[in-house]
């Protein structure tokens, strides 16, 4: 179910399975299986006089990938078909999945369309590393990107960090949940609502393809190859004082982030925190609509109205005279 609530006024997720959940969302699930039995091979595009290839039966070596998941070891597979979300690769018993965003070629291209641009890979024998291995649920995802870090990379990574570290890393791909960010071999998500103490419209407003950022580290699953990591951890929270910072009654100077027909949002330059200012107190001329006037990205003066710490809710005024 859709939460329609601003996003300043939700609670942060807890760092759990749901935190992750999106980050295969598009990948091909197939049914669990016990070691080296026979699975229905997973679902591809058809292609023409070809509608029957997703029933093929296949043999999946669990402790051939498990070792090569557990020794961060480089294997050459052949891409065999393709999905919205990646590529179905195979090899001497080994069957998986890439996503798109872990083949580097496509990783982070605007404009992608996934079948014209993901369909030359079939045939292509690709260099990978398993990145996630889970038997229970018949899952196994495989990544290009990763194997460009020599063998035993991703184990080294993972002892030398730890929880409520500060480390730098590159952005790699920008998505509507969040930020991936490559710390050297592996790869870490910084969620949505980890990127700021304000209201966040899309992660690409805060960060740029390729750049390089300061993350810490929230926690880690080494056994899943999964890291969760903040940027906004990095800055105080500005909600702590926020009495003190910004009481009722007090003016700043604000940035407005977004024009909606009942009101606007806008930030305080100083602080980084959003909130919104009603159609009711902002002054203007009656049956105006607000964007006729106002635009993203416009200095304004603000009063607050309304505060509540707690919930990390402000309410802001126009009328500061």
């Amino acid at each position: 179910m859709n939460d329609s609530r601003p996003d300043h006024e939700r609670e942060v997720p807890a760092v759990d399975e749901g935190w992750w959940e999106s980050v295969l969302a598009e990948e091909s699930r197939h049914p669990a299986q016990p070691q080296r039995m026979a699975v229905p091979k997973p679902e591809v595009q058809p292609e023409a006089g070809n509608e029957s290839s997703s029933q093929e039966q296949i043999l999946v070596n669990w402790g051939q990938i498990k070792d090569l998941y557990m020794k961060d070891r480089i294997v050459d597979l052949t891409v065999t078909g393709h999905n919205r979300g990646g590529l179905l690769v195979e090899g001497d018993g080994l069957y998986g999945f890439v996503p798109f965003s872990h083949l580097i070629e496509l990783a982070g291209r605007e404009n992608l369309d996934r079948s014209s641009d993901l369909e030359p890979y079939v045939g292509r024998t690709l260099r990978l590393k398993v990145i996630e291995c889970v038997p229970e649920d018949g899952r196994v995802v495989f990544s290009e990107r990763a194997a460009q870090t020599e063998p035993g990379k991703r184990a080294e990574l993972f002892h030398s960090l730890h929880a409520g570290q500060n480390v730098r890393g590159t952005v790699t791909n920008i998505t509507d949940f969040g930020v991936f960010v490559d710390l050297g071999g592996v790869e870490g998500l910084v969620h949505i609502s980890e990127l700021s103490w304000g209201r966040v419209n899309h992660p690409s407003h805060f960060v740029e393809l390729g750049s390089d950022i300061d993350v810490q580290v929230l926690d880690l699953a080494p056994e899943r190859c999964r890291v969760a990591l903040s940027v906004k951890r990095l800055m105080p929270n500005p909600w702590t004082n926020a009495l003190e910072q910004f009481p009722i009654g007090s003016v700043h100077a604000a940035t407005i982030t977004s024009v909606l027909s009942y009101g606007v949002f806008a930030r305080l330059d100083k602080f980084g925190v959003e909130g919104l200012i009603h159609a009711s107190e902002i002054p203007h001329e009656e049956g105006t609509p607000l964007k006729d006037f106002l635009l993203d990205g416009q200095a304004v003066q603000v009063r607050v109205l309304h505060l509540e710490p707690s919930h990390h809710r402000l309410g802001f005024s126009m009328r500061v005279e």
